[in-house]
């Protein structure tokens, strides 16, 4: 599963830019986030649609980020981790 270029990240924008308003998270490159000094989240693209690989504890979790109820889910878990 590769990286997601500039195309695929064209259509999670609205993702993109909600993730951005999230205070804690820094985008380093476009869709790549670090939380502090450590990287957090990051996007992949493959038949199957988008995935997001993020670290919602020690470990990486890819969740899917196709559809709205998706992206909702993967940022409410995003705001659990920013707030504890």
């Amino acid at each position: 599963m590769k990286h997601a270029g500039a195309e695929a990240l064209d259509k999670l924008e609205g993702l993109l830019r909600l993730l951005r308003s999230r205070a804690g998270l820094t985008e380093k490159k476009r869709g790549v986030f670090y939380r502090k000094s450590r990287a957090f989240l990051h996007f992949h693209e493959d038949p199957d649609g988008f995935f997001a690989d993020v670290r919602l504890g020690d470990d990486w979790q890819r969740l899917p980020v196709n559809t709205t109820a998706e992206q909702t889910a993967l940022l409410a878990q995003i705001d659990d981790v920013l707030e504890a």
